[in-house]
Formats: C-alpha cells, sequence, structure tokens
C-alpha cells in the first residue's frame, strides 16, 4: 500500500499536469489481481482527502468498478410504468389542477379541470359561512352554461 499512499501524496500536491498519469497509475493498481485490496485503501484514504484529491480518487474508484447498464424494460415493466402515469380520473383535485373559469362577485366560481372535462363549483355555504368546492354533473355544467351566458364574469381565455 505504500506505492498508492505515495501516488495519493502526489496528487495532494496539486501538479496538473501529471494528475491523469497518476490516476492511471492508481486505476492499473485497482485492476491488478490485488486490487480489491487497492481499493479498500482507496476508499478509507479519500475520506481525509482535500476535495480536488477526493474527486480524483473517486474517478479512479468508479473506472475500476463501473456500473453495470441498466437492463433494458422489457415489454410488461413499460405497460406498468404507462398505467401508473395513467390519472385516475376521479382522484382528488388540488387547486393547482383547478382553472377559474367563471368568477361571480356575489360568490360564485366555476372551476374546470386543467385535465379532463370535470367541473366544479364554490360557493358560501349558507349554513356556515365557509367557501364549499363541489364537482358537478356533466347536466349541471350544461344547466349554468345556459343560464350564465353573457355573464360578464366569465374568465376570458378559459
Amino acid at each position: 500500500m505504500h506505492a498508492v499512499d505515495d501516488l495519493v501524496a502526489r496528487l495532494r500536491e496539486g501538479d496538473p499536469s501529471q494528475e491523469d498519469a497518476i490516476k492511471s497509475e492508481l486505476l492499473g493498481l485497482a485492476t491488478a489481481p490485488k486490487g480489491s485490496r487497492v481499493l479498500d485503501h482507496l476508499s478509507s484514504v479519500m475520506k481525509g482527502e482535500l476535495l480536488e484529491v477526493q474527486w480524483a480518487i473517486e474517478e479512479v474508484l468508479e473506472a475500476a468498478n463501473p456500473k453495470p447498464p441498466e437492463p433494458e424494460p422489457t415489454e410488461e415493466e413499460e405497460e406498468e410504468a404507462e398505467e401508473e402515469e395513467e390519472v385516475d380520473p376521479k382522484r382528488p383535485l388540488s387547486s393547482a389542477d383547478l382553472d377559474v373559469v367563471y368568477e361571480d362577485p356575489r360568490g360564485l366560481v366555476l372551476h374546470k379541470a386543467k385535465k379532463g372535462e370535470r367541473w366544479f363549483a364554490t360557493q358560501v355555504d349558507p349554513r356556515t359561512g365557509q367557501p364549499a368546492t363541489f364537482e358537478l354533473h356533466p347536466t349541471e355544467v350544461e344547466q349554468l352554461k345556459v343560464q350564465l351566458q353573457g355573464s360578464p364574469y366569465w374568465v376570458i381565455g378559459a
């Protein structure tokens, strides 16, 4: 391990012109028959070194132990991933999922889901005095559109 320590000491000296040669020598030692000891020693020595030296040692460690390539996803895995991406149309939505399409200052606000055709209304509950949001049935949406046609409170572009 003296050879490894000497090479790390040379890295610490910080001569940029020799860094690649030193890393090549360390890689050669790490890939030799007893390279696992060298890798273990480099891992332990690295923790107490300067950041630049740590980076150089990390490069050697990564080169000596390349990550195996990720296997190609099978058709079944791809189908499962697509199914997971599909959003449940009846899931609860947050305010970020809704766009305001109608806002009457007297208290009625209509929202449309950004994805899909779900509509929601928000108005003050007379019993509690608090605003309440509820989903509208498609027939209710059509009725509201007819009733509110020509109203100046429709949000432009919605």
